[in-house]
């Protein structure tokens, strides 16, 4: 019995220090969950990202005839600092060929004697070093070359075959097989066509005889060689007393060139194919980004979309030859600004307009804009839309906030039940997480309000659920790009302010 008692005992025992340990260690427990709990809502959530799908790239280039000066690698330096990869340049038929050719000299071989390449060269191989790729655009004639002599400032129309022959020169010596040279892959048939300045007569049919006739020669050098067409200026000029020079519509001269009607649904009026790779216009406008032409054929920004159209017809009704997919460039645009330019946009104006130029371009289906000029000429010129300042010396220019806006685009509009939607190219263009940020007023502290994934040509856009209003700004943010310009939700007044001030 006394046994028996104590072991009853000794188990009380035992059962009162288990249920000791047991609220010990389910104490311990619940002072662990809660302090894990404390630390987990102190620990800020990951944001979600938002992902942005596979897209049409939007690469830029800048052309300036600084390019082929003392001070080109500085100019090829700062525009691959621009976020640019691409640069036109001029590939002057009529200095590189010989003045007079000599018995026994061979067009298509770039060696022959009389040829001079050396000058070209070394531009080509600074803009390579700069990790650029060169648009060469084949230009000017040499005199013993014309089929139409040129009259006063009219430029005369070179003989097809021999630009074939050149073109077939030219890109041999650029092939890639001589290792000391670059190699060089992409051929521009002539600068705005339809301008008598630099073709006359001003006639789709020879236009469409030179392009074949370089494409048959790039091609059958290299069948991955892209011949571009086009690079027309946007707008008709009659001849006058005054004016001895004109322009043919850029719509006009190219339905003359794919042989396709007027009207929404354009059927063929001739059975003659023009070979090219891509189609490049020269879109600049009167009034903004917006802007649409007073001229049924003429093509501002706002007209790209009818360009594309016929584009898309030509290729549908096979009257466009290529072996890859048509693409759509525009090889010259800018905006000028004030200053330096009396009655150009302001440069907050023309920042703005540099980024939805570039957007509203990239949703026309362009793959590829070129921005005339990297740095203002100097005063008193019409032509002050560089990136940069005038200076005495290039290495002194200073940027505009326009280079930001053509490095980064970034915009974004107010759209209905609270939304707010935003586009934008980081400036490395590849993928990288950026950050969209929110500031109410002009000043005052951003703060973020999404993150977005670019796709792997740096595009990203989203639509945000976002309350808010025209006093508010955005703007995008990147890890390799730094910050976009401040984009204000309010549109502003768009004058009918031209692209030189005009």
């Amino acid at each position: 019995m006394r046994r028996r008692v104590s072991e009853r005992n000794a188990a009380r025992g035992n059962v009162w220090q288990w249920s000791l340990a047991f609220s010990a260690g389910a104490i311990i427990c619940a002072a662990t969950v809660l302090l894990a709990a404390t630390a987990a809502a102190a620990k800020p959530r990951a944001p979600h990202v938002i992902a942005t799908g596979g897209t049409a790239p939007l690469r830029t280039a800048l052309v300036d005839p600084v390019f082929t000066g003392p001070r080109q690698a500085q100019a090829f330096a700062m525009t691959r600092s621009a976020g640019a990869t691409y640069v036109i340049i001029r590939a002057p038929w009529r200095s590189i060929a010989p003045t007079t050719p000599a018995d026994g000299f061979v067009p298509t071989d770039p060696t022959s004697s009389g040829y001079s390449w050396a000058g070209l060269d070394a531009t080509l191989q600074a803009a390579q070093n700069a990790g650029l790729t060169p648009i060469l655009e084949i230009d000017t004639t040499p005199t013993w070359a014309y089929d139409s002599q040129p009259d006063g400032v009219n430029a005369g129309t070179p003989n097809v075959a021999d630009l074939g022959d050149f073109a077939t020169a030219l890109a041999t010596h650029y092939h890639g097989l001589d290792p000391d040279l670059p190699a060089e892959h992409v051929f521009q048939v002539a600068n705005e066509p339809n301008v008598s300045l630099y073709l006359d007569p001003v006639k789709a049919s020879v236009y469409r005889a030179m392009v074949n006739s370089v494409a048959a020669a790039v091609h059958g050098v290299d069948p991955n060689n892209l011949v571009v067409a086009g690079g027309l200026d946007p707008f008709g000029h009659p001849k006058s007393k005054k004016q001895r020079w004109y322009s043919i519509a850029p719509l006009a001269f190219m339905r003359a060139l794919l042989c396709l009607s007027k009207g929404a649904h354009p059927h063929a009026t001739c059975h003659n194919p023009v070979h090219f790779d891509v189609w490049s216009h020269h879109p600049y406008t009167f009034g903004g980004p917006f802007g649409k032409a007073k001229l049924p054929d003429d093509v501002e920004l706002g007209d790209m979309p009818r360009m594309r159209a016929l584009l898309k017809a030509g290729v549908r009704l096979n009257h466009i030859v290529s072996a890859n997919p048509v693409q759509f460039w525009v090889t010259e645009f800018g905006w000028d600004t004030n200053p330096p330019r009396k009655h150009a946009a302001s440069l907050s104006l023309a920042s703005r307009w540099t980024a939805e130029s570039l957007h509203q371009m990239w949703l026309s289906g362009v793959s590829l804009v070129t921005w005339f000029l990297i740095e203002d000429y100097a005063s008193p010129s019409p032509y002050q839309s560089g990136l940069y300042f005038h200076a005495e010396s290039i290495e002194d220019a200073r940027p505009k906030p326009v280079l930001t806006a053509f490095r980064f685009p970034f915009v974004a509009y107010v759209g209905k039940k609270k939304t707010v939607s935003v586009w934008g190219r980081d400036a490395t263009s590849d993928q990288e997480t950026v950050t969209i940020q929110f500031r109410h007023g002009k000043s005052g502290r951003w703060r973020r309000v999404a993150v977005i994934s670019s796709n792997a040509n740096g595009i990203f856009k989203a639509k945000l659920k976002l309350k808010a209003t025209k006093k508010d700004w955005l703007r995008a943010s990147a890890t390799g790009s730094g910050n976009s310009l401040a984009f204000s939700l309010t549109v502003p007044h768009a004058p009918k302010i031209g692209p030189w001030g005009n």
